[in-house]
């Protein structure tokens, strides 16, 4: 080892230590591992695919370009106030830590929960999504039949493979989300070029930039175009994972934060690239949108490439959609285990446990995907349920974000900014992101289509206020009692000094 390598894994775990922190996980990423992870999680070939009915139910093309780009905007903003405080707080529980030591424990646990809950819904989100493609590619290739039930079955087979991946430690997740860089980034171009290059004819940029589009019953076009804004909102979801694998990434202050925001910049770009080469090949708007397959990306590549080629391309998407998933899976597995190893969920002992052999949180890994389970599970029985999961997500984790960003607002002067930092920009963008994320947690609380049924009802906010409620009442009855933040290093030394002076 380098002695500028060793001497980075000495500061890392010097920081940790002034954290209270024991050093326990096992420091094999570097900056571009770190970003890796952030940009496999945002993941444009799952979001921005498995979403794509969604937008062109809710709002059409103007509201996914346009709405694509003003959330990317608000997302940059948000990512870069939450990678200053980052810089500071280095560690697997990321966000709830962050909450803790700038506001105390209350704001730690309602962080910590709503975190735990956007995490493993993105993994029910993003398996989910994965499964729906693989049932389109069966279809095309086996006749398969795409039910609720069948799309189930390849959901639990994709839940455990990720389980079992990130069993074998965080190595082999540095190795696949380095892989999945190179994979997304060819994997945009070639399904652009192809759809782009192929003879026939195209949309036009008024319809491209302009059709507004809206048969979800919603009437008003504001209210319809903020729903449908939940296609680029979900996408731009997970970019914490670089925080949570902090303690595993050298150089962390400063390779954290530049992770979190380079992913978000990278996927922002492609993904706006993805959205317009796709709805410039789109032949038949109802064709897409009543497709056979279920997978409306499917039926453009159909449309536009023939069957043999669109199942070239539909591999190429599900492949980038697994990598997703299982970087995902591995961000949240960190959290869940951080919030257990400070005693915060039921059976913590168990899902605090390090596996010896692999430095690795294998516990916390199948408590994740077991819960992603549970949250998946209303899919069988309601079409609305996939984007209800996607909004569980977006709900969960955004408010999340914005915790440490507003505690750090209240701050003011006290908090002092690490090596990656805002400078003079810090509280006017601040005052931004906090913002933005009370708006869209608003309009994602709403219904998301008209008239509301049984199967068109929005079960994302009950889940939310039902996640809120477990955790005030394991506040109150556990969590007041067990919930162990570790004191800094020197507050634990002034408390000593003070207790041999008295």
């Amino acid at each position: 080892m380098s002695r500028r390598r060793t001497a980075a894994l000495l500061d890392d775990d010097a920081v940790l230590i002034a954290e209270g922190i024991t050093p326990t996980l096992v420091r094999k990423m570097g900056g571009f591992g770190n970003y890796s992870v952030s940009f496999s999680v945002i993941c444009i070939l799952a979001g921005g695919m498995t979403l794509f009915g969604f937008g062109l139910h809710n709002g059409g093309p103007a509201v996914m370009v346009w709405g694509w780009v003003g959330i990317f905007a608000m997302t940059l903003v948000l990512g870069a106030c939450l990678g200053e405080v980052t810089s500071v707080y280095p560690t697997s529980g990321a966000l709830y830590h962050m909450a803790h030591r700038l506001g105390g424990p209350g704001w730690a646990w309602v962080t910590g929960w709503l975190n735990l809950l956007g995490l493993v819904g993105a993994i029910a989100g993003i398996d989910y999504g994965a499964a729906s493609f693989i049932g389109a590619f069966a279809s095309l290739q086996w006749g398969f039949e795409p039910t609720p039930e069948n799309t189930m079955a390849i959901f639990v087979c994709v839940l455990f493979l990720h389980g079992l991946l990130n069993s074998f430690g965080v190595g082999l997740v540095d190795v696949l989300s380095k892989i999945s860089v190179w994979w997304q980034f060819s994997g945009v171009t070639l399904i652009v070029g192809a759809l782009l290059l192929a003879p026939g004819e195209r949309q036009s940029p008024a319809f491209v930039f302009t059709e507004y589009y809206n048969d979800s019953g919603i009437s008003n076009p504001l209210y319809g175009a903020g729903v449908g804004c939940l296609m680029a909102a979900y996408t731009f979801c997970g970019y914490d994972a670089s925080a949570h694998m902090a303690e595993e990434t050298t150089e962390a202050q400063k390779a954290a934060p530049w992770g979190m925001v380079h992913a978000i910049v990278w996927s922002g770009v492609a993904g706006f690239v993805l959205i317009v080469g796709m709805l410039f090949a789109m032949e038949s708007y109802t064709g897409t949108l009543g497709t056979a397959t279920g997978v409306p990306p499917a039926q453009i590549f159909i449309d536009v490439l023939g069957t043999g080629m669109a199942k070239s391309l539909l591999v190429v998407v599900i492949v980038a959609q697994l990598f997703c998933g299982n970087a995902e899976t591995a961000a949240a597995s960190r959290m869940a285990y951080a919030f257990s190893r400070n005693q915060a969920l039921w059976g913590w002992r168990l899902w605090s446990r390090v596996n010896a052999r692999t430095a690795n949180p294998t516990p916390a890994v199948w408590l994740c995907v077991g819960i992603a389970l549970a949250l998946a599970l209303p899919s069988l029985y309601s079409p609305t349920a996939y984007a209800a999961v996607t909004a569980i997500n977006v709900l969960g984790i955004t408010p999340a974000y914005a915790i440490p960003v507003f505690l750090r607002l209240k701050a003011g002067d006290r908090f002092k900014q690490g090596q990656w930092n805002l400078g003079r920009f810090s509280k006017p963008l601040g005052v931004i992101a906090v913002t933005y994320v009370v708006v869209l947690t608003v309009f994602f609380c709403l219904p998301q289509a008209y008239p509301l049924t049984t199967q068109s009802f929005n079960y994302a906010p009950v889940t939310l206020a039902v996640v809120l409620l477990l955790a005030w009442i394991s506040w109150m009855t556990t969590g007041r009692k067990n919930y162990s933040m570790p004191l800094p290093a020197s507050t634990a030394e002034d408390s000593k000094i003070a207790g041999g002076m008295v």
